[in-house]
């Protein structure tokens, strides 16, 4: 066992819902002194978010509203050597942490993302996460609710998460493999189950339409503040 060197970090805005099952996943990791510490950054919440966090023991800070200026907030105050970026609907399966732990050990100067499933049964949620893998491979491009791990120190040499509405895991990625290559992405096994929500709501293909839309727009060169705009 590696001493404690993981400062997870999620930004939460109204999470009350599905932020207890993301920090109950995270339990087995604190007990077992691999994660050093649990930061929740909200973004004005006005349920029971912060209580919950608080209940769970995470530290809890506050910050505007954004993903990007939160995760930027949550990385700046991480006391780890590592930092695990993770969303607030999102819950890392059953043994996610011998996974994390081996990672970390051999491969100190890459990032490491999670295998991505959604919470529904059926055909359409299996070929959408099969879809973001498939991103992930070719492009380098995963999705923010694969969560990121990646030492502090390759963090801040890409100058960290940019302050932007949205598309800011994009932006990361964008630098992080430029910098350092398209070998620095590396896929954990460990799966990352988050809600699929948004995709029962909308339909699974009028939201992968929408996605793939607003990400063709940004490399096109779309402000993420009017993405942001037009993603509501």
């Amino acid at each position: 066992m590696i001493a404690p060197c993981i400062s997870v970090v999620i930004p939460a805005l109204n999470a009350e819902v599905r932020i207890t099952e993301c920090l109950n996943a995270l339990v087995p990791a604190v007990v077992g002194e691999l994660v050093r510490e649990v930061i929740v950054v909200d973004g004005g919440s006005e349920d029971k978010t912060c209580d919950i966090a608080d209940g769970f023991g995470a530290v809890v800070l506050q910050a505007p509203p954004g993903r990007g200026g939160q995760l930027g907030a949550g990385a700046r105050a991480a006391k780890g050597e590592w930092l695990l970026f993770l969303h607030a609907d999102t819950v890392l399966e059953q043994g996610w942490e011998t996974e994390a732990e081996k990672f970390i050990a051999t491969n100190p100067f890459r990032a490491g993302v999670f295998t991505l499933r959604f919470d529904a049964i059926g055909v359409a949620p299996r070929l959408v996460a099969a879809g973001a893998m498939a991103r992930t491979a070719i492009f380098k491009a995963p999705y923010g609710d694969q969560g990121l791990l990646i030492s502090k120190k390759s963090y801040e040499e890409i100058g960290g998460y940019a302050d932007l509405p949205l598309m800011e895991d994009v932006d990361f990625m964008r630098r992080l493999v430029k910098a350092k290559g398209r070998g620095v992405l590396h896929v954990l096994k460990a799966k990352a189950i988050t809600s699929a929500e948004r995709y029962e709501r909308d339909g699974y293909m009028a939201r992968v339409f929408k996605n793939t839309r607003t990400l063709a727009r940004y490399y096109l060169g779309a402000a993420p503040e009017q993405l942001a705009k037009d993603y509501r």
